[in-house]
């Protein structure tokens, strides 16, 4: 619900006050997991398409048996994932990702990835330190958000 919006007012803030809370925002992002979400309420959806009657009065009472049907069925991975891996050299682009995230700018056409950027050291958990054309440093990023670059 909008990075919990809904919690942020007078009296939310008097509530944290008094039992010494203290509230935080974070990012709702993280494309991964979004895309498994997305693919789980298709196939609920689905689902309850199968069992629910032409009424669609019992929605709620058969939603618990979809959700059933669906945990005891054997899933196998629909996509092979293909590690990224870069090296000391390499040119690559990385994905423009905003400070606030609130608002969309530019909207359909708008460029999602910055870049070239080459990368200047690689480490073991993933991560690269990646710098400009100039040289200057752009700093650490997970290899889950940069993208090979063919100029």
């Amino acid at each position: 619900m909008d990075n919990g919006k809904p919690f942020d007012n007078k009296l939310m803030n008097k509530i944290c006050d008094l039992f010494g809370f203290k509230q935080r925002n974070s990012s709702m992002y993280y494309a991964d997991a979004n895309g498994l979400v997305e693919a789980f309420n298709k196939t609920l959806c689905n689902l309850l398409k199968k069992v629910v009657s032409k009424s669609k009065r019992d929605r709620h009472e058969r939603m618990e048996e979809a959700l059933w049907a669906y945990r005891t069925t054997y899933h196998t991975p629909t996509k092979r994932v293909r590690l990224r891996s870069f090296q000391v050299g390499d040119q690559v682009l990385g994905v423009k990702r905003p400070i606030i995230t609130s608002r969309r700018s530019g909207g359909k056409f708008y460029a999602k990835w910055d870049g070239p950027y080459v990368v200047q050291e690689v480490y073991s958990s993933g991560a690269y330190k990646i710098v400009d054309s100039e040289g200057l440093q752009i700093g650490l990023i997970n290899g889950k958000f940069i993208k090979r670059y063919y100029p």
